[in-house]
C-alpha cells in the first residue's frame, strides 16, 4: 500500500488567459515559483520518500524546491506529461470557437470521445499515467509520494483509478489549483482517494 500526493505544477504563463497548454513547455510566473516554495515548505515535514515529476519544466521546476529541501533526487518520467492537445494547444476557448467551433461543442459535450482535433487519446493518456503511477507505488510500497503533473492527466486518471467514466472527469473534477494536495491510496489494483484539491497548510 502506498500514498501518492498528486499535484498540478504551480501557476504558468498562460494560467491568466486560461490557455490550452498540453505539451508545450511554458514558464512558471512569478507567483507559480511562490505556490512551488510553499509546496516545498510543506514537502519538507511530510514524510515523503521520493519525488517524482513529469518531463514538462512547470512540473520538474515545481518539483525541485521540494527535492532541494528534502535532499532527495528527482525521478523524471514522460508518462507523466499532461496530454497534447492537438490544434488546441496554446489556444483559448474563444480563440478554438473561432478556429474549429464543432468539434470544440463536440469535445464540451465528451470530451473523451471527441478529444480537440489531432490530441491525444484521453484513453490512452490515462493508461500511460495510471501506469506510471503503479509503477512509482511498486517502487515504494508502504511510503508515501510526491508526484507533481498536469491537471487533465490527474483528472482523468483519479477517474480510471477509482472506476469512473473517463467523459465525466471534467463534471466530477471540475477544478485543480495550482500546487493543491490530492493523495491517494494504492493498493495494487485498489485505489481510494483521501484528499482532493486540499489546500497547503
Amino acid at each position: 500500500m502506498t500514498r501518492l500526493v498528486l499535484v498540478r505544477h504551480g501557476e504558468t504563463v498562460w494560467h491568466a488567459e486560461n490557455r490550452y497548454a498540453g505539451v508545450s513547455d511554458v514558464g512558471l510566473t512569478e507567483r507559480g515559483h511562490r505556490q512551488a516554495e510553499r509546496l516545498a515548505e510543506w514537502a519538507g515535514s511530510a514524510g515523503l520518500a521520493a519525488v517524482w515529476s513529469s518531463t514538462l519544466s512547470r512540473a520538474s521546476l515545481t518539483a525541485e524546491r521540494s527535492t532541494t529541501r528534502l535532499g532527495l533526487p528527482l525521478g523524471v518520467d514522460e508518462r507523466l506529461r499532461e496530454l497534447d492537445f492537438g490544434q488546441g494547444e496554446g489556444l483559448t476557448r474563444q480563440e478554438m470557437a473561432g478556429r474549429f467551433p464543432e468539434a470544440l461543442e463536440a469535445f464540451k459535450a465528451d470530451p473523451v470521445a471527441h478529444h480537440l482535433p489531432g490530441g491525444e487519446d484521453p484513453v490512452r493518456a490515462a493508461e500511460r499515467f495510471a501506469g506510471c503511477l503503479a509503477g512509482i507505488a511498486a517502487a515504494h510500497e508502504g511510503e508515501r509520494v510526491l508526484v507533481v503533473a498536469h491537471t487533465t492527466a490527474i483528472r482523468l486518471t483519479l477517474c480510471r483509478l477509482i472506476g469512473l467514466p473517463l467523459r465525466e472527469y471534467r463534471r466530477v473534477f471540475p477544478s485543480l489549483r495550482n500546487c493543491a494536495l490530492t493523495e491517494i491510496e494504492l493498493d495494487g489494483p485498489r485505489a481510494a482517494v483521501l484528499e482532493y484539491n486540499g489546500a497547503l497548510a
